[in-house]
């Protein structure tokens, strides 16, 4: 039986992912996770083990490893806030870093050569094109990208040394949710902006905030690729197919290749919701670039991955289902 461990598994993204796995013949998942979130997105499956325990306790981290073995690791442990980021950096250098860090030495003491990891489009910066390759110079204008492009150059490094394969996937704005219903998004505080605009429209919180109208964009709002949850999910069954025949180290955006504004978001909302979306204007947020849009054909010609969610009422619509429910 394949065994695999899931860090993060209880989280957004992660537990997407767990539930593609556990359809997958002859494998167990252990999911790692501290539960910092929430206890929401908990599968009851006959192959998925849950085990609480936090990736900075390096210690019960390796004894874990040693009685698992396993196969292959997804890492998605993490906190992820831009601009929390910037007041407050030394969290994310030793949650994101040297949470990471401890994985891979888990990883190298029991013996697990593959790794595929939950980066960020933030390792980019500013964009200096209309559309992002994988190429793209790596400048974060936040620790948060920061602490991701270190632990990608973690990466390369253990490859070199230890052989230990990897795929980084860039992510650009995951967005909707399981449509079964099964599991949803549950951040707390929620910062991203489709669940945050939604829960301002059924009522949950006051306002939504559009940080910064005065971007280089054609209506002055950010402009981001958004991706669905369960396309991401996708992209990782396609990678540890890919990490069981070949030997890589290798980086991939993931993104449907076009970008929607918070203004077209907001349209797109009160569309589907027929309800109007009470908002202010504040300024930008530190760290915060004005367009990120993937080119994703990367891990579309070599994983033979596809996005079914490219039209951005289909995302917003299965998160608000979830919401709703």
């Amino acid at each position: 039986m394949k065994k695999i461990i899931v860090t993060g598994g209880a989280g957004f993204i992660g537990a997407h992912l767990v539930k593609l796995l556990a359809d997958q013949p002859d494998t167990m998942i252990h999911v790692i996770d501290n539960f910092s979130q929430s206890r929401n997105n908990i599968l009851t499956r006959s192959n998925v083990e849950y085990h609480e325990l936090d990736i900075c306790d390096a210690e019960k981290l390796t004894r874990l490893f040693l009685k698992l073995a396993p196969d292959t690791v997804f890492h998605f442990a993490a906190i992820a806030n831009v601009p929390d980021s910037v007041t407050n950096p030394a969290k994310y250098y030793q949650t994101n870093v040297m949470g990471s860090y401890n994985i891979l030495e888990a990883m190298r003491v029991s013996g697990c050569t593959k790794i595929i990891f939950s980066s960020s489009a933030s390792v980019y910066g500013e964009p200096q094109s209309e559309i992002i390759l994988e190429d793209h110079p790596k400048n974060p204008t936040n620790p948060y990208g920061r602490t991701k492009l270190v632990t990608e150059e973690m990466l390369k490094e253990y490859f070199t040394a230890y052989s230990i394969s990897s795929i980084s996937f860039r992510y650009f704005c995951a967005a909707g949710a399981d449509p079964d219903g099964e599991l949803g998004e549950y951040h707390s505080p929620e910062t991203h902006v489709i669940p945050s605009m939604l829960e301002t429209i059924l009522g949950r919180r006051e306002t939504f905030s559009i940080f910064g109208t005065d971007y280089p964009t054609p209506d002055g709002t950010g402009i981001r690729d958004y991706i669905h949850v369960v396309d991401l999910a996708q992209a990782h069954i396609c990678a540890l197919t890919k990490l069981d025949t070949d030997l890589v180290c290798t980086q991939y955006n993931l993104g449907i290749n076009k970008g929607f504004s918070v203004r077209e978001l907001i349209d797109t909302a009160e569309k589907i919701t027929g309800t109007k979306l009470t908002y202010i204007e504040k300024d930008r947020r530190p760290g915060d670039p004005s367009r990120l849009i993937a080119d994703a054909t990367g891990a579309m010609n070599e994983l033979s991955w596809k996005p079914q969610y490219t039209n951005i009422e289909d995302i917003i619509a299965t998160a608000y289902r979830s919401l709703k429910r």
